[in-house]
């Protein structure tokens, strides 16, 4: 719930603004924001004891699966051409 109250902040101020007819750049603080929302994610990633052999092993059976589901599914629904 915490996270519509500035979503609905930004919509409001980006709906005033557009009247005004003034452009504003905000690719820099998108990117700042971004950056940041990627650094403190790290972060408590970082802070998470895991079985890394385990998680390699599992992350790579599925992704096996999912390449051989989609192969198959395509030529099940397109066949052979």
């Amino acid at each position: 719930m915490n996270i519509f109250i500035p979503l609905l902040a930004g919509v409001l101020v980006g709906y005033l603004l557009r009247k005004r007819g003034k452009k504003l750049s905000t690719d820099l603080p998108m990117s700042a924001a971004l950056l940041l929302l990627v650094f403190f994610m790290g972060v408590e990633a970082g802070k998470i004891k895991i079985d890394a052999g385990w998680l390699l092993v599992s992350s790579l059976v599925f992704a096996a699966l999912t390449i051989i589901g989609s192969v198959g599914m395509a030529l099940l629904m397109g066949g052979w051409r």
